[in-house]
């Protein structure tokens, strides 16, 4: 056993076996680089609560390496038990993203999760369906009610909007890749930092020995948009904004933009896999 796997908190080497094979050597290199960055910082976990666990820690990297065409890097889980996935933005406690209520919009969850909820309305300006200056009261109703109905074309469920992102190629990563209420995010994204650098690098090389499509990196908010300096992350197409729990998020232009032609909030064709 390495050095590394003996000081590992074992929630965190469970999580490496849920990761796809293809993502394993990388995750435990990853992990080596971070146990040699700092050594302390691995064991000082064993005696933290941290987040996401029930052994997600890993689980944005369960889509195999020959599907990630974007990585989509946030700031950081959650800080709710039941919220942190291991997936960037997907709060594991919203089910259904539209209101039960004849006049409501979007479910009370997903207004709880700030960020989705600007994400959604970003996609909803983006499509067409919002306009940006309006974003809520009876113009959200109107398209919650469209959402609703039973021949509706929007997707229904937070696992339906994963599902699009995955679909879509997204590895749905955060700059720190927990959260510990005692400890300020910026300091423990800094120690997941060489993680990241091993990541990016690792899919660097495996994309061009297999003439992959080269992948997009996209940073939203300010811890993020701090990997932009590092050299693994020259290699990639960056693109940024500022984190979706800022209002004006909806109505980045360039990131209408960008999602535009993704149509996330769509359901899939039929028959359609992920």
């Amino acid at each position: 056993m390495m050095a590394w796997q003996s000081v590992c908190p074992e929630d965190v080497l469970m999580s490496i076996k849920a990761a796809h094979p293809s993502w394993r050597p990388v995750i435990e290199a990853g992990l080596q680089q971070v146990y040699a960055a700092q050594p302390n910082y691995l064991p000082g976990l064993k005696n933290s609560v941290y987040l996401p666990n029930q052994a997600r820690l890993f689980a944005a990297f369960s889509m195999p390496m020959d599907d990630v065409r974007y990585i989509l890097m946030g700031e950081g889980p959650y800080p709710r038990s039941d919220s942190a996935t291991g997936y960037c933005f997907m709060d594991g406690a919203v089910k259904s993203l539209w209101s039960d209520d004849a006049d409501g919009g979007l479910s009370k969850k997903v207004n709880r999760a700030t960020s989705l909820r600007n994400f959604m309305k970003m996609l909803l300006v983006a499509s067409g369906h919002l306009h940006q200056e309006a974003t809520a009261g009876q113009a959200m109703a109107d398209v919650a009610s469209q959402a609703r109905q039973p021949d509706s074309a929007f997707i229904q469920t937070l696992d339906d909007l994963q599902g699009n992102l995955i679909a879509q190629g997204f590895l749905l990563l955060n700059a720190s890749l927990i959260f510990r209420e005692d400890t300020a995010p910026v300091k423990d994204a800094k120690a997941w930092q060489p993680f990241l650098q091993t990541v990016l690098s690792a899919l660097h090389q495996y994309q061009q020995e297999r003439s992959l499509p080269a992948t997009v990196l996209v940073l939203w908010g300010k811890i993020a948009e701090q990997l932009r300096a590092m050299s693994e992350a020259v290699a990639y197409q960056q693109i940024c904004a500022e984190h979706p729990y800022n209002l004006s998020f909806i109505a980045n232009q360039g990131m209408q933009d960008f999602f535009r032609p993704m149509n996330l909030l769509k359901k899939l064709p039929e028959g359609k896999t992920l």
